[in-house]
């Protein structure tokens, strides 16, 4: 299961992308991303749903894990491999309960203790945010910095996924302090070549 979260991981982002999200999620399975998220925090259920369909079935004919963000009716009617779930979404044991043991729950954490509770609870990874100032989620909160990475590496077990503000002049620290994968949107998607992007951020975890 880490070697799953190792890596670049790619999450949708509607608003910013200049290609689509489908356009995106292409250029993802094609740098061979292990991890694609979707979320759409402007989508009615209906258009989420087609559109969640849609995606999973690329996904799944790459091989690549299909995440869906909050929402466990979404994951559960297009069978994704799983959903990210806030602090402030479906507790985690209704997660669970409704999904299944085999499906992957991921945890958005903000501190060590929300950390350790995730393990506690049974996460399959944790995305700790936000490691720097970001536009992408303006109510994310204050920006941790690198040493949260640090101080959860050292005392907690699952795979972590670094997300917020990361970028290529500073994705190497993030690494570095210990984070397993990175998620970066906004330089990603709103660029001219996502896939170029995302091939960048990959090569740094190319041995």
């Amino acid at each position: 299961m880490s070697e799953t979260f190792k890596g670049y991981y790619f999450i949708t982002d509607a608003r910013l992308s200049r290609a689509g999200n489908t356009s995106d999620v292409i250029s993802a399975i094609s740098c061979k991303v292990s991890v694609v998220q979707y979320r759409n925090k402007d989508a009615e259920t209906r258009e989420m749903y087609y559109e969640a369909r849609r995606l999973g079935q690329l996904c799944r004919e790459a091989g690549a894990a299909y995440l869906i963000n909050d929402r466990v009716d979404i994951a559960l009617s297009v069978d994704a491999d799983g959903v990210h779930l806030g602090q402030s979404d479906m507790p985690f044991a209704a997660a669970r309960r409704l999904l299944g043991p085999d499906k992957i729950i991921g945890l958005t954490v903000h501190n060590l203790a929300e950390a350790l509770e995730g393990e506690r609870l049974g996460a399959d990874y944790l995305g700790v945010s936000p490691i720097f100032s970001t536009a992408t989620k303006p109510d994310a909160g204050k920006p941790a910095g690198i040493s949260l990475i640090e101080q959860i590496r050292r005392k907690v077990s699952l795979p972590l996924i670094a997300i917020g503000g990361i970028n290529h002049s500073n994705a190497r620290q993030v690494v570095a302090a210990g984070a397993d994968g990175l998620c970066a949107i906004s330089c990603v998607v709103a660029s001219e070549s996502a896939r170029d992007e995302m091939r960048r951020f990959q090569d740094l975890f190319r041995i």
